[in-house]
């Protein structure tokens, strides 16, 4: 039985091409492990290339969009599944329904700010899914200082980034997720 990743990623495809490379690393070890793509549905950036890969590599893909972005034809045509929405909080709705897992992969503040939204929905226990950060090029990494900034000043538990998974090879990333096991915690506060 497959299920979905929901994937966030930018609509650039970056200043190194070492980020396509890996998205199409990601693309071929999701379909070896019967992982369906949820993601943006864009044609375009990382979001494009991680697309095209996965079908190219005969696997299935579930793009989510709202009407204002498929109105600019940034909307993927050749997905399995094309779901357009009227407004953004839909679109996000749709995706964390449909998922097994969350990833962000580099990409600009929309990536973002979605990952991190999944994150705190993790921490309030709305979600038992892995929330993963693919780190190609050590792009995360300044993001991993932060938060452990974060709780150093006591604004954020440990135990809330021990929750994350955070790899740079999607061999690794993919087992991980594969042998993810909710922790139930809700000390918070």
């Amino acid at each position: 039985m497959k299920k979905h990743l929901t994937v966030y990623c930018g609509s650039s495809t970056g200043s190194k091409s070492i980020y396509a490379t890996q998205s199409k690393a990601l693309a071929k070890e999701m379909v070896a492990n019967n992982f369906h793509l949820m993601y943006g549905a864009g044609n375009i950036g990382l979001m494009g290339v991680i697309a095209d890969e996965i079908i190219a590599l005969g696997g299935e893909t579930v793009g989510v969009i709202p009407q204002h972005l498929m109105d600019r034809e940034v909307g993927h045509k050749g997905l399995t599944e094309l779901i357009v929405t009227q407004t953004m909080h839909e679109r996000k709705k749709i995706m964390a329904e449909r998922t097994s897992g969350f990833i962000a992969m580099p990409g600009g503040v929309g990536t973002l700010e979605e990952i991190i939204e999944v994150m705190t929905w993790s921490q309030l226990d709305l979600h038992p899914y892995p929330v993963c950060f693919y780190n190609v090029n050590g792009y995360f990494d300044k993001l991993f200082e932060f938060m452990k900034h974060m709780v150093d000043e006591g604004f954020l538990k440990q135990f809330h980034i021990d929750k994350l998974v955070l790899e740079s090879d999607p061999v690794r990333l993919v087992e991980r997720i594969q042998n993810f096991e909710s922790k139930n915690e809700t000390k918070w506060l």
